[in-house]
């Protein structure tokens, strides 16, 4: 079997061998400290063993996306961050372009956005859909106000009971909110483990609900991780590839480099572009430390950030993500006028041309001096997304301790909520608003007038 690959040539010539021992070793100590269980924010490190233990949930969660499939043609993921972004990555990743899924997934609560959410509703309306209402807590901010506007706007549709019928909350397992709303509507509920960050919940029903409603096999997935998690549990650069980008990627922010870009050659990953920004950008960004996480999908993004990676300031460590095997393709064909020029590329196919563009484009940054390394995965299948997601959440795990950060928290996230609350007069924080209030600039004291 073809499996998730990394080489990292292209980033090891960067790197002494002192340097690479050295990282070498800070990665191995944070390996042992992971498996023994006894690093910072230990309390959770359930998502270690999700490959595994999501296998008892399969049951109720086909069950449950069988269900959305014949009830609706569209179903609503509400939640931001980790409460969506791992579905959406699986989803995008794994469903053909221009395809209709299973059920039509579309995204609510990952954002404040009048225009978008009243477009959203007018979509909706007279259509048959359900809702995933995904929160810990029930009372975060976006998916929050989401879900009171939808939960109106179904009774309106269905009525109340029938309402309830097309509601699944995935909340906490017995306190918060959500759980309370959910416990006296009757909807069907999903537990979020508490040992599981809500980064890391891609592997829970957070990510498998939504994943398996879209006609995306789960089982594939889970055993694609599974295969990863057996893979990672050496500490050797060899035989580990998560183990050995922790390790690059450490050992070049030693050496002064402050920000990954991880570049997708091939459009589908986007999303998990964007999974991965949030994974590494709450995991390691604390205490004045941590790669800062950007994104780019190439070619596309050679015509407008691949000139500020090819010679803008000498910071950047880059990992690309290709496919070795590409589901459709396209040949490019003879023309009876050639004047475009292209008759070269006669006979080849996009994937060809795409495989040689990432060739050309990793020399060139190599020789720019942008260190970089390739994840190849073998499709783009739920079992290959499968080992994708594992090797992230392996990697920034070690890579995190590795740094001297605890991984599994992200108190800085909680900055701008208290000052959002005190502003929009949350009772309880009547001080914090005075206060907030006067510490604001013009520009911001004339938008909240």
């Amino acid at each position: 079997m073809t499996r998730l690959k990394y080489d990292y040539s292209y980033a090891r010539e960067f790197i002494t061998d002192t340097e690479w021992n050295d990282a070498v070793g800070r990665a191995s100590e944070a390996h042992d400290t992971l498996y023994a269980r006894t690093g910072a924010g230990n309390e959770y490190l359930g998502w270690l063993d999700l490959p595994e233990k999501a296998q008892e949930l399969l049951p109720q969660i086909n069950e449950a996306a069988k269900r959305i499939q014949d009830q609706s043609n569209t179903l609503v993921v509400c939640g931001i961050g980790g409460s969506y972004l791992g579905a959406r990555a699986v989803i995008e990743a794994c469903a053909l372009p221009f395809q209709r899924p299973a059920v039509d997934i579309v995204y609510a609560g990952h954002q404040i956005d009048g225009r978008y959410f009243a477009q959203m509703l007018s979509y909706l309306e007279g259509g048959h859909f359900s809702v995933n209402v995904i929160s810990k807590s029930g009372t975060t901010t976006e998916p929050g106000i989401a879900f009171r506007i939808l939960r109106n706007f179904m009774d309106e549709m269905y009525g109340s009971m029938k309402a309830r019928e097309r509601i699944y909350a995935t909340t906490d397992e017995s306190k918060g909110a959500l759980r309370t709303l959910a416990n006296q509507e009757g909807y069907e509920t999903f537990v979020i483990p508490d040992d599981v960050g809500g980064r890391f919940s891609v592997l829970t029903p957070v990510g498998l609900l939504p994943i398996a409603a879209a006609g995306i096999n789960v089982e594939a997935l889970l055993a694609g991780a599974l295969d990863m998690r057996e893979r990672v549990r050496e500490a050797n650069a060899e035989s580990n590839p998560a183990f050995a980008y922790a390790a690059v990627r450490n050992a070049l922010y030693q050496k002064g480099m402050k920000v990954e870009v991880l570049a997708a050659f091939q459009s589908a990953l986007h999303y998990v572009t964007e999974w991965w920004k949030q994974l590494y950008g709450e995991s390691e960004g604390k205490e004045g430390k941590g790669l800062f996480p950007a994104a780019v999908v190439d070619t596309t993004d050679l015509h407008s950030m691949g000139q500020y990676i090819q010679e803008g300031e000498r910071m950047l460590l880059e990992t690309f993500m290709t496919v070795d095997e590409i589901q459709l393709d396209v040949i490019v064909d003879a023309s009876e006028n050639s004047a475009d020029g292209l008759d070269y590329l006669q006979g080849k196919t996009f994937a060809e041309v795409n495989a040689q563009a990432h060739a050309a484009t990793a020399l060139a940054h190599k020789e720019g001096g942008v260190p970089n390394g390739t994840i190849t995965l073998p499709s783009l299948s739920p079992y290959a997304i499968g080992e994708l997601l594992y090797f992230f959440e392996y990697a920034v795990a070690i890579s995190g301790y590795a740094m001297g950060v605890n991984p599994f928290n992200q108190p800085g996230v909680e900055a701008y909520k208290q000052n959002m609350f005190a502003l929009l007069d949350k009772p309880g924080f009547e001080d914090q608003h005075k206060e907030i209030t006067a510490k604001l600039d013009s520009t911001a004291k004339h938008i909240i007038e």
